[in-house]
C-alpha cells in the first residue's frame, strides 16, 4: 500500500521531513532495491526503522518531539547518507546529515526573534602557519558598522568532523548572541569560527589529536587572532579574549587556553575531550597558582548521558586535586547540539565581565 499522505512530487524526491502541526515527523525516501532503511537523529531512541510502500517509498512517523534543531539521516543498507528530500544539511567535512526544525513558541535561546541583529562576514585567509588557504566566519553585533568602539573576542571551535560553518548553521551561535545581547544578559562582542581540522592527515590517533591541536594554535596565533584584530574594532588585551569549544574543540580550546594564559582571560568547554593522558596541559596542572591569577572564567559542562563523561569527570577531579578554580556542570542531555546551543547560551553572560564569572 503506498502512502497516503505523501505529496505527489514528479521529478522530485519524497516530502521529506514533514513536520506535522502536533511536533510529530515524518521521514522519506525512495529506494526502491534497499533491503533495509533507519533514520536516526538527535531524538530518544536515536534510529527508527522504516516501512516500505508499494512505490519503493520506505517512510516512519515519529515524535512527536519537543520544540527544538535536530540532526538526523537516513542508513540504507548500512549507507549513512543525508535526506535526498531536504536541502538544509549539517556543514561537515564528509555530509551524512539533514536538519530540521521543530517550531516552537519563540522562546528558545537560537530562535530568531524581533531584535536588532548582527553580521556574518565570510573570510577566506592564506595561514602562513599552514601554508594553505583556510576560512573563517566571523560575527559582529549589531550596531558594529554605526559604531566606532571596539569589542572582545570569542574564538569558539566546533567537533570533529565540523568545520567553520557549523557553529552557526546548525549551532545558530549568531542568533543566541542576537537574542542575549538585546536582553541585556551579555555583553556585545565578536565571535570567531575557524576551521578545527587544522592537520589535513585523518589520523585520530593520540600523535594525530596532537599534531592537530599544535596546528591549529599555530593558525590561531600566528594567523587568526592577527586577521581579526587587525581587520576587525576589536580589543587587543588579554582580558578581552575568550576560547571555548564542543568535544574536540572543547579539548582544543583548554588546552590552548591553559597554555597560553597571556592571550586568553575567559576558557569553557563543552563536553570536551582532553584526554588522558594530559600532556596538552600538563604545564597548567603543575602552575595552578599561575591559572587562577589568570582566569576570569573556567568553564565546563557535560550531559550526563555524553558518552565523554567519565572523562570529564576524571578532568574535572584532576583541576580540583592540583586546585584549579572552575566552574563544572553536569546537566541532561548527552553529545549533541541540542545541549551545546544551551551551553552556549549559558556561557555568553558570563564572558568579559568584571570579577569570576
Amino acid at each position: 500500500m503506498a502512502d497516503a499522505a505523501r505529496t505527489d512530487r514528479p521529478g522530485l524526491p519524497p516530502l521529506s521531513p514533514e513536520v506535522l502541526a502536533d511536533g510529530r515527523v515524518t521521514f522519506r525516501i525512495h529506494a526502491p532495491a534497499a533491503r533495509e532503511v533507519l533514520v536516526w537523529g538527535e531524538w530518544e531512541g536515536h534510529e527508527v526503522p522504516l516501512t516500505r510502500d508499494e512505490d519503493g517509498v520506505w517512510f516512519a512517523t515519529i515524535g512527536p518531539l519537543v520544540p527544538d534543531l535536530y540532526g538526523y539521516g537516513f542508513r540504507v543498507d548500512g549507507l549513512s547518507l543525508p535526506d535526498p528530500g531536504n536541502t538544509w544539511m549539517k556543514p561537515m567535512r564528509s555530509p551524512t546529515t539533514s536538519v530540521l526544525e521543530v517550531p516552537g513558541r519563540g522562546d528558545l535561546p537560537h530562535d530568531f526573534r524581533d531584535v536588532a541583529h548582527g553580521d556574518l562576514r565570510l573570510l577566506t585567509y592564506r595561514s602562513g602557519a599552514l601554508g594553505r588557504l583556510r576560512r573563517l566566519r566571523v560575527y559582529t553585533p549589531p550596531g558594529y558598522d554605526d559604531s566606532a568602539g571596539r569589542y572582545p573576542v570569542l574564538y569558539l571551535l566546533h567537533g570533529a568532523g565540523d568545520n567553520e560553518a557549523t557553529w552557526t548553521d546548525l549551532g545558530r551561535a549568531h542568533l543566541i548572541a542576537d537574542n542575549l545581547i538585546a536582553s541585556g544578559a551579555a555583553k556585545p562582542l565578536i565571535i570567531v569560527m575557524t576551521d578545527g581540522h587544522a592537520y589535513v592527515e585523518r589520523e585520530w590517533s593520540p600523535e594525530g589529536r596532537r599534531r592537530n591541536i599544535d596546528s591549529l594554535r599555530r593558525d590561531l596565533i600566528e594567523d587568526v587572532i592577527p586577521l581579526v584584530e587587525g581587520r576587525f574594532r576589536a580589543c587587543g588585551e588579554r582580558s578581552n579574549r575568550a576560547i571555548a569549544g564542543l568535544s574536540m574543540g572543547g579539548g582544543q580550546a583548554v588546552s590552548i587556553g591553559l597554555n597560553h594564559l597571556e592571550l586568553f582571560s575567559h576558557v569553557a568547554g563543552f563536553s570536551s575531550y582532553v584526554g588522558p593522558p594530559r600532556e596538552a596541559v600538563a604545564a597548567a596542572l603543575d602552575a595552578p597558582e599561575a591559572v587562577n591569577a589568570a582566569l576570569s572564567c573556567f568553564w565546563l559542562a557535560i550531559g550526563e548521558d555524553d558518552f565523554l563523561l567519565d572523562d570529564a569527570e576524571a578532568f574535572h577531579q584532576e583541576l580540583r586535586s592540583v586546585g584549579i578554580e572552575h566552574h563544572y556542570h553536569i546537566t541532561s542531555g548527552d553529545h549533541s547540539w541540542r545541549v551545546w546551543r544551551r551551553y552556549l547560551a549559558q556561557l555568553l553572560p558570563l564572558l568579559f565581565v568584571e570579577g569570576p564569572a
